[in-house]
């Protein structure tokens, strides 16, 4: 599944990105999360087993990217530009945290501890031992 208003390219946050083809005002939802329904016990095998692209979507739901070929590039930030929520009728979506112009990449705030052992943002606002912008 490929979304028309996104690409895949290099980054300069990690490996490949997902960027924007067009502008996006804050609060405008960019694209639904799509994949694989699991539960939390598949969610912690696979994710065990390396499996990095799994969003969380509720209790006991969530959904597995890994063989979506665009959203399983989208970066974790801490001057994220995006965020994901649930809409009215239950499906996951991304959306702009703030304007967004063509050609800028998309990321999250992934949102989990870990995370900050690789953060390589320039202005890390989680100033924490972790964040690889506090280390020399």
């Amino acid at each position: 599944m490929t979304i028309d208003n996104l690409t895949v390219k290099d980054s300069s946050v990690h490996g490949m990105g997902l960027f924007s083809n067009v502008d996006h005002k804050e609060g405008q939802i960019i694209t639904k999360i799509s994949g694989e329904l699991i539960n939390g016990d598949e969610c912690v095998r696979r994710e065990d087993e390396g499996n990095v692209y799994i969003f969380y979507k509720d209790e006991d739901e969530y959904i597995d990217a890994a063989n979506h070929s665009q959203l399983r590039y989208l970066n974790h930030s801490c001057n994220y530009n995006c965020d994901i929520d649930e809409d009215e009728n239950g499906n996951l979506i991304l959306f702009a945290s703030q304007s967004i112009k063509s050609g800028e990449e998309l990321t999250i705030d992934y949102g989990y501890d870990d995370i900050y052992d690789y953060c390589s943002c320039n202005n890390c606002e989680n100033k924490t031992e972790l964040c690889s912008a506090d280390r020399i």
